[in-house]
């Protein structure tokens, strides 16, 4: 799983973790529910937000789609 949806899984109360082993061991919370699942669409859409504010070129002066940057920045293809 990318970096950042682990962050924001933690932030919004969806995963905890077995912080004694290396690497840590994510599992879902037991105490989760619907507000929390909520809560991590809110802060993905949030962060999708973020990165499309950014307006990035490449060395050739060319622009980089938003799409592409969200899909960069969550790792995903």
């Amino acid at each position: 799983m990318n970096e950042r949806f682990i962050e924001l899984a933690l932030d919004a109360g969806l995963l905890n973790y077995v912080d004694h082993e290396t690497p840590r061991r994510y599992f879902i919370s037991g105490n989760a529910e619907q507000e929390d699942v909520e809560k991590f669409a809110e802060l993905i859409v949030r962060e999708c937000m973020e990165v499309g504010n950014l307006v990035l070129t490449d060395e050739y002066g060319n622009f980089f789609a938003p799409s592409e940057l969200i899909a960069k920045h969550f790792g995903v293809e």
